[in-house]
């Protein structure tokens, strides 16, 4: 289920609050592909991705990884959100 966030929350504020859940994940790997995505993308979200990459956010960080890594099928609701980490590492390794 998708937890959605405050609308009162300002959009800087909840950019923040993501960019740190991002980066202190509690796997040295998660922190790294994250914290790099967050930063190259987060900004452009829309609110309804932004919902999708909070609810992301609360998985744990060895589905993430199996998931991103192709190891394991990615959930419906976190496939738009998986695709777009797996193309910024794509392109960054690119």
């Amino acid at each position: 289920m998708m937890k959605q966030s405050s609308s009162k929350e300002p959009r800087d504020i909840r950019e923040k609050r993501l960019r740190m859940r991002s980066m202190r994940r509690g796997t040295k790997e998660m922190d790294i592909i994250l914290e790099g995505f967050v930063a190259m993308s987060l900004s452009n979200f829309d609110n309804g991705t932004l919902d999708e990459y909070e609810a992301l956010l609360d998985e744990n960080d060895q589905d993430l990884y199996q998931w991103i890594s192709g190891q394991t099928d990615i959930p419906s609701q976190h496939t738009k959100v998986i695709n777009l980490i797996k193309t910024y590492l794509h392109h960054k390794r690119g």
